[in-house]
């Protein structure tokens, strides 16, 4: 009896196989997880293009003590896929290296940035 209530409403059959692999392949769609891992968005809308890290230039110092104008600097996400931490709204990356030296590194002073 368990048998035919598993398989109810599903086509059977030596020659079912296209007709499961389509509707599983149509159905896929309405799952969250595939459809963001297969559309392609985050390359367009992710401000990363879908990567972990990214480089850029200071433009405006906020409050980072050990970058200054024109600095390179490694940005990284803080863990949350693109959300905001804490309690500051907005907070979404950090700065893991500036000028090619860790900024951990640099608050312990352990090495300092290099001259341009």
């Amino acid at each position: 009896m368990c048998f035919w209530l598993c398989l109810a409403g599903k086509p059977r059959g030596i020659n079912a196989a296209r007709k499961l692999r389509t509707v599983r392949r149509e159905n896929r769609w309405a799952q969250k997880r595939y459809k963001k891992a297969h559309l392609g968005t985050q390359f367009k809308c992710n401000p990363f293009g879908g990567s972990s890290h990214c480089k850029g230039i200071v433009l405006e110092k906020m409050c980072a003590a050990h970058s200054h104008q024109h600095d390179e600097v490694l940005i990284a996400g803080f863990g949350r896929k693109g959300h905001a931490v804490g309690d500051i709204p907005g907070v979404r990356f950090k700065v893991v290296k500036v000028s090619g030296v860790a900024l951990l590194a640099l608050y312990r002073e352990k090495k300092e940035k290099p001259r341009s």
